[in-house]
């Protein structure tokens, strides 16, 4: 990989629009349901253990859907995929909107996860097709700002509006809009190169044939059980203390301030990527370890604002990284690193949440801030010893 940066860099292009408002809105429906968990739990009169479930097992179909939707979008295209899988992610979420109970909520969330899981990745290959190497994390780095602006757009309203009205106005909400975006993508015109004629098992085999490939996804599924996994109890952590939802959900919207703020320092710095590692790593660390000393708006707000930082730097680093590991099979390979990342996010909430039952927030985030030091040294190291394939 050609580290991005320095002087005679080419101006990154900017992302389609389209794509930029089908991962604001894939990131809004994922986000959503954090500050809810609360809401939902006394709503339909479950323990908050269970109403975890709605968040999991989202996350869960997110992550095991990728390789699906990777192979299918190598074959037929990455725009089609897109519009087909936003039209049923908003079928699945006007009836979320309507479930009476919690296991039929829970089993029409593991629908709509999987739906909307398609959007993300395949955006990311969709500029793996069609942005050079040495200025891709760049522009990545814009399509990560759409996904930061719905981060943040979901905390503050989806908490104002379960306070305000119900919850399950969040889910009607990015529904609507899908079914929308459904048919608005038709402008977006599909990349010339990246896709490919060959039986998408063929795709699969190329990429489980690369070991590179293998270890990169085992640092995608511990950061998506960090990173992701434990994000979904701060909120909790904050309300556990005695806040609303509605001010949990505006602490958490720091998340997406940090994203933002330090994907826009991302774009003029030339450092090697091993080092972007480290740097995104130190950020995540530090915002566990405040999150683990104080529960308060100051504290939980501190780690919002690190782990977004954290995720631009560290994440965008692995993303890069999986949009060029297999350039063969591209769109199977990046959907397998968003699998192992959501399949990570699922494990992480559901080991945390024995913790959090027990309001042991302080030992749940010590934990993360742990596990971030081991992950961040193992993906730097390797990350510096990597060279690209051909092609």
């Amino acid at each position: 990989m050609v580290d991005s940066g320095g002087e005679g860099r080419p101006k990154p292009a900017g992302v389609p629009r389209g794509l930029v408002l089908a991962s604001f809105l894939s990131s809004f429906d994922r986000f959503a349901v954090t500050p809810m968990l609360v809401a939902i739990s006394v709503g339909l009169g479950v323990p908050l253990g269970s109403a975890v479930l709605v968040a999991s097992g989202y996350f869960l179909s997110y992550g095991c859907a990728q390789p699906v939707w990777g192979m299918l979008s190598d074959r037929y295209g990455r725009v089609k995929l897109m519009r087909v899988t936003l039209a049923a992610a908003a079928v699945c979420g006007v009836l979320s909107a309507l479930a009476p109970s919690l296991p039929l909520l829970v089993a029409l969330r593991v629908l709509t996860g999987a739906f909307f899981g398609a959007v993300i990745p395949t955006s990311m290959t969709y500029l793996g097709d069609t942005v050079p190497m040495a200025i891709r994390q760049h522009v990545l780095s814009d399509l990560q700002l759409s996904v930061a602006l719905g981060t943040s757009f979901a905390t503050v309203i989806a908490g104002g509006l379960a306070v305000l009205v119900s919850w399950r106005l969040v889910f009607a909400l990015p529904a609507l809009m899908a079914a929308t975006l459904a048919v608005t993508l038709r402008t977006v015109p599909e990349p010339t190169t990246g896709t490919a004629p060959g039986h998408p098992l063929r795709q699969l085999a190329t990429v489980l044939r690369t070991r590179w490939a293998w270890l990169l996804y085992s640092l995608a599924l511990v950061e998506g059980a960090v990173l992701l996994g434990c994000f979904t109890f701060l909120a909790p952590a904050l309300e556990h203390r005695g806040y609303s939802a509605s001010v949990a959900g505006l602490v958490i919207a720091l998340y997406g301030v940090g994203t933002m703020g330090f994907s826009r320092i991302l774009k003029r710095l030339s450092t090697p990527t091993w080092q972007l590692m480290i740097y995104g790593g130190g950020f995540m660390c530090l915002g566990f370890l405040s999150a683990s000393v104080s529960q308060s708006p100051v504290g939980i707000g501190c780690a919002a604002i690190l782990l977004g930082a954290g995720w631009s730097f560290l994440h965008s680093s692995l993303q890069t990284w999986a949009t060029a590991v297999v350039p063969r099979a591209r769109g199977t390979s990046v959907a397998l690193f968003a699998a192992s990342l959501f399949i990570g996010s699922a494990i992480g909430s559901l080991l945390a949440a024995p913790l959090a039952e027990r309001f042991a927030y302080p030992e749940l985030f010590g934990i993360a801030a742990a596990v971030t030091v081991v992950l961040t040294a193992v993906g730097a190291s390797t990350r510096r010893r990597y060279r690209p394939p051909p092609g």
